[in-house]
């Protein structure tokens, strides 16, 4: 039977065990469940509870009047028939609300509409308002209607935004553009493209990136030999003229997003040639391609020591693309951002979820019903739904102002706080937690 049950639900059934045999009972009663739930409730169960000022001292004083005790103890005390009913009805109730799994919620809630023991009696004694803790507790386990479609992969594009000055600000990024601009005036043109940019990046100071890329058979020589012989700008141009060219513009797009997922607060050179290589558009991709390198191996080559350091939102973007092929899909929602913060199970975020006790299990089943299974992902690239990037735009943004070389953990869980319409709060908020709880625990641990 409990295998059905989450890790939250499952913890308040063996405190019940264990109240029982503190109180020297002979039968683990519905009235030790809700003395359990009291102690192990969290988020919005907790906030029901002290509405009514109940708390695990007033609820165990006013249990005791109505437990029955014994002078013989064993260790294996058993579910009394009213218990054993109640554990059939939340089974019940799970199922007509359309989850596979029990919550803790559907413990909550069949314990204070029980009828055949003293818990109406003792719920009176607080005044506590069942029919509106009901109402409530129904919305957290109501199972939402499935959808082919990822939820989040419907929402309206997000602005663009043209101009790149807020993130090239760093000294190698600045240098390379200052070059890029020169080559520019000196060609006789007005706007910078992908070419112009790749050859500033191959007049850097010698650096690790300079020699991957040289050891592939890239070098500054025939990258501009190959580009005095191509006459025409034509690939750069596949749309509207802006301050970059289309292409340049959607590469530096790209190297933005590909700093983001690689937990960088800047756009570094690494960036703008993995973009390069991603798009596979323009004339710095036409030179790459025609000098014959393995495009494959120079952007492992790239990454390796990038990954090599490992930080924390790199880490989790990887764990995050791996829970959803774990259940076969091929979108990385805010959903996907919050089992890849539980499963790193390290950084500050970490420590605020399980504080909350939240955990990695508990949240898979909540992500599991919501966003079902698929086979997506045998064939199609990851993607990010558009909330998702947004998330990590404003996780961004917040460890920029914060002068961060790395985004952290908690600037990605703060970011997912600030949408609350997202699967990641929906998922936490049918776990019991709030954003709330989780800005003023990331500042507790943070002080």
């Amino acid at each position: 039977m409990f295998e059905r049950f989450t890790e939250k639900a499952v913890n308040a059934v063996s405190e019940s065990q264990k109240l029982a045999r503190e109180l020297k009972s002979p039968e683990v009663f519905p009235e030790h469940l809700l003395l359990a739930l009291v102690r192990e409730a969290k988020g919005v169960s907790l906030k029901l509870f002290r509405m009514y000022g109940i708390n695990g001292e007033t609820m165990e004083e006013e249990i005791s009047k109505y437990s029955l005790k014994t002078s013989k103890q064993t260790e294996n005390i058993p579910f009394s028939r009213s218990y054993k009913e109640l554990l059939k009805r939340t089974l019940d109730l799970a199922s007509k609300s359309g989850n596979t799994n029990i919550l803790f919620e559907h413990l909550f809630l069949i314990v204070i509409t029980e009828k055949f023991s003293n818990i109406q009696a003792i719920l009176e004694h607080f005044k506590f308002d069942t029919y509106n803790a009901r109402e409530i507790l129904t919305k957290l386990v109501q199972k939402k209607i499935k959808r082919l479609e990822h939820p989040e992969a419907e929402e309206e594009d997000e602005e663009k935004n043209n101009s790149f000055e807020s993130v090239y600000e760093g000294k190698e990024l600045t240098d390379v553009f200052a070059r890029a601009v020169s080559k520019v005036s000196a060609a006789g043109y007005e706007i910078v493209g992908t070419e112009q940019i790749m050859a500033s990046i191959l007049e850097s100071a010698p650096s690790a990136l300079l020699n991957t890329i040289n050891s592939n058979g890239i070098n500054v020589q025939n990258f501009e030999e190959k580009l005095a012989n191509i006459n025409s700008r034509q690939p750069e141009y596949e749309d509207k003229r802006i301050i970059f060219t289309p292409n340049a513009f959607i590469m530096m797009n790209q190297a933005l997003q590909t700093a983001k997922e690689l937990g960088s607060s800047v756009i570094m050179p690494e960036h703008i040639v993995l973009s390069i290589l991603k798009n596979k558009k323009g004339l710095a991709y036409e030179i790459i391609k025609s000098l014959g390198v393995n495009e494959e191996k120079l952007s492992e080559e790239i990454l390796k020591p990038i990954e090599k350091q490992m930080p924390e939102t790199l880490l989790i973007m990887k764990l995050a693309k791996e829970e959803a092929r774990r259940i076969g899909r091929n979108v990385v929602g805010t959903e996907m951002f919050l089992l890849g913060i539980l499963a790193e199970g390290t950084s500050i975020a970490f420590e605020v979820l399980s504080n909350l006790e939240i955990t990695l299990k508990d949240a898979r089943l909540v992500v599991e019903n919501t966003v079902g299974y698929g086979n997506e992902y045998f064939d199609k690239e990851i993607v990010f739904t558009k909330r998702a990037k947004r998330v990590l735009e404003k996780a961004w943004f917040s460890a920029k102002n914060a002068n961060k070389d790395k985004i952290e953990a908690t600037d990605l869980l703060l970011a997912i706080t600030e949408e609350p319409a997202s699967l990641a709060m929906k998922v936490l908020d049918t776990l019991g937690v709030d954003s709330v709880e989780i800005r003023h625990g990331i500042l507790g641990i943070k002080g």
